[in-house]
């Protein structure tokens, strides 16, 4: 079991790698060794994902999510396929408690006074400033 947070966790076996040969650090051993990491999970049909979590998690990865609701987080950064997996896992458990979090309701706030104020203050100076562009009459 991976441990988001106290409200979800998931079972590993949802979790697909994929080793591939990256394109990033390691010198010749890069034609050789598969070090990059593609992660895969499947976001639509996750017994371990609540409703809104599911929802809020499409929505922050949307670009990352295929079409048949599967989530890729792709990991190359070391020479290392041990760390590259561990770094797909982090990722995508961020991602996942980011998901959790439900965002704030935004308050409706007026402008104050001063502000309003402020704001006309600064559009009359405009305004004065652009009336002095005009044609310059000649002395004639």
């Amino acid at each position: 079991m991976i441990v988001v947070n106290d409200r979800v966790s998931l079972n590993e076996e949802e979790i697909d790698y994929e080793f591939v040969r990256s394109s990033g650090p390691g010198g010749q051993n890069v034609n050789k060794v598969s070090t990059a990491v593609q992660l895969r999970f499947d976001v639509a049909n996750s017994p371990s994902l609540p409703e809104d979590v599911r929802a809020r998690l499409e929505k922050i990865a949307h670009n990352r999510i295929s079409a048949s609701g599967v989530l890729l987080v792709d990991s190359r950064g070391t020479r290392s396929q041990l760390k590259n997996k561990e770094e797909a896992l982090q990722r995508l458990v961020r991602l996942i408690d980011m998901a959790c979090r439900k965002p704030k309701a935004r308050k409706k706030t007026r402008p104050t006074l001063a502000s309003r104020q402020r704001r006309l203050d600064s559009k009359k100076k405009r305004a004065r400033k652009k009336q002095f562009r005009g044609k310059v009459s000649s002395w004639d």
